[in-house]
């Protein structure tokens, strides 16, 4: 869930929102419901099953879920809830958006002050300090990591006389160099584009592999003169003027039907990126396989749970917390949705690492992805990461549309962010 970037659908026509008034931290409300919560969730993680597998274990709760629409969407939502003053009692937030709910904590139950202080160490400590606020109150739990590999077609890749072993293929990019090298050996080969996009098969994953990106620890924007930042920015153009890509903006109808096609062999592909393979090119199980990604670790992505201070049920919403995200039931919840849990307890657990997934020709993807998390050190989000990201792939997705031009580029998007953000 969680970092993701997901395919944004249309946002919900209307949200059913109980009014409520306002409840000390952890303190539910008068004529507060212990049996039911209203959840907002953004589309594309299959909270529907999250709330199936909850309500298998305790039928008698009532779930009041809401789609609202992508995860930007979802975090708009909320933010026009918070100044409302109706809230749902439970709210998914991407990692990204996060950030400009921490430095508001009074619009948030401190978890600490419903058990979250006796359980924040079952969570990576980089996961769980980005929804510690700086008085120390805690406003979201982890859900998931966004793990980092590389999706690719096995059987074009064996039509380009590539080898198709995955861990022979993860040798063949060791760095992103090798990686573009590979593209253009690929195109050669057939003819055909190698990636989808240079703005999320590349920039997207270079960026979130340093120790620092768009800002610095001490939180200040470093975004036009992070070297990860313009290190990434520069591979995806060189992905662009090797003429590698299919030019196919991700999550678009295009993309979809290119996967189908086959127009590509290669995709970026975060664990969270797995059920959009599946379910938009669900013909070609089988055909896919996982490797390493170039640089060999990485995290994109992850999500939050949080409660609004002013929640009309806080302790039904804290008891689904509880129970879904605790190690147990992350492990469990990866072997249903393959979300990948931020708990690290249980990255050696035979549920996880056993796990092989037929789609992508029986990778185990517990193992490969959990070990792109070893030993990282994750950089600051901070609270305009959303729109500075949004920026640096629009430029690239200009120039890779012929829109723009590659030399004004960086320069292009470092003077829009200056404009959106006001820094």
């Amino acid at each position: 869930m969680k970092f993701r970037i997901v395919s944004a659908a249309a946002l919900a026509a209307a949200l059913t929102v109980a009014g409520c008034s306002g409840s000390p931290a952890g303190t539910p409300s008068a004529g507060s419901d212990a049996k039911s919560f209203e959840f907002w969730s953004f589309t594309g993680i299959n909270a529907k099953g999250s709330a199936a597998e909850y309500k298998a274990i305790k039928p008698d709760i009532q779930i009041k879920l809401t789609e609202v629409g992508g995860a930007q969407e979802t975090a708009q939502a909320l933010t026009t809830a918070l100044a409302g003053g109706k809230v749902p009692d439970l709210v998914l937030i991407q990692g990204d958006d996060l950030p400009k709910f921490v430095q508001q904590p009074q619009n948030f139950v401190d978890l600490r002050t419903m058990g979250a202080d006796k359980i924040k160490g079952d969570y990576l400590d980089w996961v769980i300090s980005q929804s510690t606020a700086k008085d120390g109150s805690i406003i979201g739990i982890p859900t998931d990591v966004g793990g980092m590999a590389i999706a690719y077609r096995a059987d074009l890749f064996k039509d380009a006389g590539l080898p198709t072993d995955r861990e022979e293929v993860g040798k063949l990019w060791p760095t992103w160099d090798a990686f573009i090298e590979t593209g253009k050996k690929y195109k050669a080969a057939t003819g055909k584009a190698f990636i989808d996009n240079a703005a999320i098969s590349v920039y997207s994953q270079v960026v979130n592999q340093g120790q620092e990106k768009y800002y610095d620890p001490s939180g200040n924007a470093v975004y036009d003169r992070s070297p990860q930042v313009k290190t990434a920015f520069d591979q995806a153009l060189k992905a662009v003027a090797a003429g590698i890509t299919a030019k196919q903006s991700s999550f678009t109808d295009g993309w979809s039907a290119a996967m189908k096609k086959g127009d590509f062999a290669v995709v970026a592909a975060p664990v969270w990126l797995l059920g959009a393979i599946r379910d938009n090119a669900p013909d070609t199980k089988g055909k896919w396989d996982i490797a390493t990604i170039p640089g060999g670790s990485g995290n994109w992505g992850g999500s939050f749970l949080a409660i609004p201070k002013a929640a009309k049920n806080p302790k039904a919403a804290w008891d689904y917390i509880a129970a879904t995200q605790s190690p147990q039931g992350q492990l469990n919840h990866f072997s249903q949705a393959r979300s990948l849990p931020s708990t690290p307890s249980v990255y050696k657990d035979p549920k996880l690492t056993s796990v092989k997934d037929p789609f992508f020709s029986g990778a185990p993807i517990g193992t490969i992805y959990t070990d792109s998390l070893l030993g990282l050190k994750p950089f600051l989000i901070g609270p305009d990461s959303t729109t500075i990201g949004t920026e640096f792939t629009n430029a690239i997705q200009n120039v890779e549309q012929g829109k723009g031009d590659p030399a004004k580029a960086w320069d292009a998007a470092v003077t829009n962010i200056k404009n959106a953000i006001g820094s």
